[in-house]
């Protein structure tokens, strides 16, 4: 995918989607045109710039495994109860993650992105707070296809 020329809108719908599910993180992870491996493009509220290092397999992290399974996934009280090593969550370690909700993007009609809300205490995200995820996810597609060359 090509980079995503319109950053303030996306950076705008990033923003309110943190302030409307009340997180500290927000990041967009899109899935390479070629080959299997996702990387996150864009975070809001991030610690550091460790993000943009990150890639991970496809059906690997958060991203990988949501993109695979085209379905959301919460995370309640990272690093517990999760499946496999923590190590396979790296957007999670860098942030200090300890909840988080994350939804798929669709490209014609495949999950080729991730929408991810989180915070650094532990949470469940409310029905209405998912909604509001997956409302913006929406938004987000449009906009991606919009920028795409």
């Amino acid at each position: 995918m090509k980079e995503i020329k319109d950053l303030v809108t996306v950076t705008e719908l990033c923003n309110n989607l943190m302030a409307d599910v009340n997180s500290e993180f927000v990041a967009l992870a899109i899935q390479n045109e070629s080959g299997p491996d996702v990387r996150w493009h864009y975070a809001t509220g991030n610690l550091n710039d460790k993000y943009k290092r990150i890639t991970v397999r496809y059906g690997k992290g958060i991203a990988g495994k949501v993109i695979s399974s085209g379905s959301p996934m919460m995370m309640f009280n990272f690093p517990h109860d999760i499946l496999g090593k923590v190590t396979d969550y790296p957007i999670a370690l860098a942030e200090k993650l300890v909840s988080c909700y994350a939804v798929p993007l669709f490209f014609n009609a495949v999950p080729k992105g991730v929408l991810l809300v989180g915070k650094r205490v532990k949470y469940s995200f409310t029905e209405e707070e998912q909604e509001k995820v997956k409302e913006s996810a929406l938004s987000l597609e449009q906009l991606v296809k919009e920028h795409l060359l």
